[in-house]
């Protein structure tokens, strides 16, 4: 029987995006460049915004594939190949190097010395680089590898070998590669397979021609080809806000800050001269605005154009996108439109006279409820080893200038702190002792980079609060909404320099319905004030306390501090950072620095024990 192989078309991006290695059904393959797509079988996805940040002129997704029943056989969508190319029987042990020759539509590979031809299964073993480079193991070699130069080359035959397993010993000890050929005999196990061992990097990726192949002489890897270090994907993602002057508004105002700054003067007298560039980087961190931004209003303050871009232009790693979406979920008027309804609700506290709930009505500010968003989420690249390693566009051949995307349909909840009770907690200096002391951790951290797009030139304590009250919500919604943590994701609206303190946690899938209202529902008043008071409950208290709440540092680099799986934590899909910059402290308190919801724990355990003592 035929057996078919699927991919949805959200998973062209993540996880199975180009360049990610999966396995599907006992085979392995690999997702090529999008320079193999074709032409006429994509779907243009529409997201100016995001487009005009990234510098391409477009997106494209794969085309979406039918159901089991209903499908065409062979129809077009993203393009994989089958990697490793290195197979062996699970029978006679015998490894075969598979060809685009040896397909047969519809077949898994078998082997050509069995009868009946048993399945193929995939070497486990594959070799990366930090230039972002795999392919298979030279098994030959490896085989090889413990004869001198002279004995190796004695055997003239490279694909005469088998994958032998003893029973003599246990784990990779127990499996090696010999070589069958006539008088050579040649084997050693994979004991100390992983690691580095001066193999030489293929300077490519499976899907590239040879000719395409690059002189690499980075230090190649050996990793099993599900490691976690294989592939770290370069996502954007931006939500399809209205198209209003929201942005020229914002734009305007960010240009009359740059021109108001001190050191404005001083930059248009010495531009072009090399002090310039610090007056630039003084102004681009005290507003916040943008390069091109800047290079915009100095040709026009100077009488000089900008510089003028080149075919290519280099995007920004991460650009920020969150100012105009902040700017759309704090708009007077909630907008209504077809993929962005928004309508603005309340906590329902307004009669409440007693704590905890006067304290959860101070501490939050505005509600607003998105029955409705549409979510475009493009793949620049990826990279190997290391996610801060050379990033490989999804274009290998550098010639396109599109991006593949997705896009996803869902609801949320956006919520603000209240600006004065935030400005007054942050001013706290044990609060702005602790913020710096994960900035330290930060700045010598190797996600330093990419991080910082995120949080802005600076790590504030409200970024590190909302996100952990993000982390904390999403938890608790769990619970109560219906939808899986890793259903939920969130949105970080917390740069000081622009003015933001605010969360948006929501849903989307790939359905074009989007989703079925229940996490909306849940923020409705007075659900949303009750979930709160719940999520604060909880997160006064974890199972891995007191070590956890103690901690001076955790997690990767030692980025977070309060946090870990047993409180904060969520799927790596679901939250920005990569479970990073989280401190539960911040949010109820511990014995070296105040919560911002602290007095809302103690108001609920003293209304508890009232409740309990009264008959």
């Amino acid at each position: 029987m035929s057996r078919k192989l699927r991919v949805r078309q959200s998973q062209t991006v993540v996880p199975f995006g180009v360049g990610a290695v999966f396995d599907i059904q006992g085979e392995s393959f690999v997702a090529t460049g999008i320079g193999d797509w074709l032409s006429k079988a994509r779907q243009k996805v529409e997201s100016p915004r995001l487009a005009s940040r990234l510098g391409v002129t477009g997106f494209y997704a794969a085309p979406a594939t039918g159901n089991d029943r209903y499908d065409t056989p062979d129809a077009p969508g993203a393009p994989y190949i089958r990697f490793p190319s290195w197979l062996f029987c699970g029978a006679c042990r015998r490894m075969k190097r598979w060809r685009i020759a040896d397909e047969k539509p519809g077949q898994p590979p078998r082997c050509p010395s069995c009868s009946p031809g048993r399945t193929l299964a995939p070497m486990r073993f594959v070799q990366i680089c930090a230039a972002g480079h795999l392919s298979d193991i030279d098994w030959w070699f490896w085989a090889h590898s413990r004869r001198e130069a002279g004995e190796r080359r004695q055997c003239g035959e490279r694909e005469k070998l088998r994958f032998l397993v003893s029973e003599r010993a246990s784990g990779l000890e127990a499996l090696s590669v010999a070589c069958t050929a006539k008088d050579c005999g040649a084997a050693r196990d994979l004991l100390d397979i992983l690691g580095t061992h001066g193999m030489r990097c293929s300077g490519r990726n499976p899907w590239q021609r040879t000719g395409e192949a690059a002189d690499c002489v980075q230090p190649v890897q050996v990793v099993q080809r599900t490691a976690g270090n294989l592939y770290y994907p370069v996502v954007h993602s931006a939500l399809d806000i209205p198209e209003t002057d929201i942005k020229a508004h914002d734009e305007d105002a960010l240009a009359e800050r740059v021109r108001e700054h001190d050191l404005w003067v001083q930059l248009c007298r010495h531009a072009g001269k090399p002090r310039a560039a610090m007056f630039r980087e003084v102004i681009l961190e005290d507003t916040g605005a943008d390069e091109d931004l800047l290079d915009a209003l100095l040709g026009v303050e100077t009488g000089q154009a900008p510089p003028a871009s080149s075919d290519a232009p280099a995007a920004p790693a991460r650009p920020d996108l969150s100012r105009e979406e902040w700017a759309a979920f704090t708009a007077p008027t909630p907008s209504a439109t077809r993929d962005f309804a928004l309508r603005e609700t309340t906590l329902g506290l307004a009669g409440e006279t007693e704590d905890p709930w006067v304290g959860l009505r101070r501490r939050f500010g505005r509600i607003v409820l998105a029955d409705r968003l549409r979510e475009v989420r493009a793949l620049s690249g990826f990279t190997r080893v290391s996610p801060d390693a050379t990033v490989v566009p999804a274009d290998t051949a550098r010639r396109l200038r599109w991006l593949p995307a997705v896009e996803v349909f869902g609801e949320g909840i956006f919520l603000t702190l209240d600006k004065s009770e935030l400005s007054t907690w942050e001013g706290d200096a044990r609060v702005r002792r602790r913020a710096a002391g994960m900035r330290a951790d930060l700045d010598r951290s190797f996600q330093k980079d990419r991080l910082e797009t995120l949080t802005g030139p600076e790590l504030s304590p409200r970024f590190v609060l909302l996100h952990t009250l993000a982390h904390l919500l999403i938890r608790q919604l769990s619970f109560e909404s219906g939808y899986t943590t890793a259903s939920l994701r969130e949105r970080i609206y917390a740069r000081p320099e622009q003015d933001q303190y605010g969360i948006l946690v929501y849903t989307a899938a790939g359905d074009a319905e989007g989703t079925l209202g229940g996490l909306v529902r849940q923020g409705e008043p007075p659900r949303l004030a009750e979930t709160l008071l719940r999520m604060t409950e909880a997160a006064a208290w974890c199972s891995a306390d007191p070590l956890c709440a103690e901690h001076t540092g955790q997690g990767f680099g030692n980025l977070n501090r309060a946090a870990c799986h047993a409180c904060c934590l969520l799927p790596e899909t679901s939250c920005e950072t990569g479970n990073a910059l989280l401190d539960r402290a911040l949010v109820v308190g511990g014995e070296r620095v105040p919560g911002y919801l602290e007095s809302i724990v103690a108001a609920a355990r003293e209304a508890a024990a009232t409740a309990l003592e009264q008959p």
